[in-house]
């Protein structure tokens, strides 16, 4: 009598099972980090706004504006706040939610340049930050 298998036998199936674990293994970490870059990249957008209604209104009032003065987005899907650090600075904050540290935007009235930067304390989120925001 000739018999035929009909399925898959143990080892088979535990070698699938382990490749699934191995790749999954890898692929949750990278995904995880893509995430946060995304959530990051949210913050430079939002600050990015501010760039041009923020040159406006200083150029005629010589102060710069709070983001709502200027109906600028302050929150997004992952930001939790665009603040202001003081009212005759040109530096505005973005917090990331689940995120420790902020985005910077400083404006420099002498070269008349926005510098992009990560706040000092910001161990966490330095590794998420665009390259041209280092």
């Amino acid at each position: 009598m000739k018999t035929t298998q009909k399925g898959f036998t143990l080892i088979e199936l535990m070698i699938v099972v382990a490749i699934i674990g191995i790749l999954a293994a890898i692929a949750i970490p990278a995904y995880t980090d893509y995430i946060k870059r995304a959530q990051v990249s949210e913050a430079v957008q939002l600050l990015g706004g501010l760039k041009t209604p923020s040159e406006e209104w200083y150029s005629s009032k010589n102060v710069f504006p709070k983001p709502a003065s200027v109906n600028a987005k302050t929150r997004g899907k992952y930001v939790t706040s665009l603040t202001q650090q003081a009212d005759t600075v040109g530096v505005y904050l973005a917090t990331v939610t689940k995120i420790t540290g902020a985005v910077v935007f400083s404006y420099n009235n002498v070269t008349q340049t926005w510098t992009c930067k990560v706040d000092s304390s910001a161990n966490d989120i330095y590794k998420y930050v665009p390259t041209n925001c280092k």
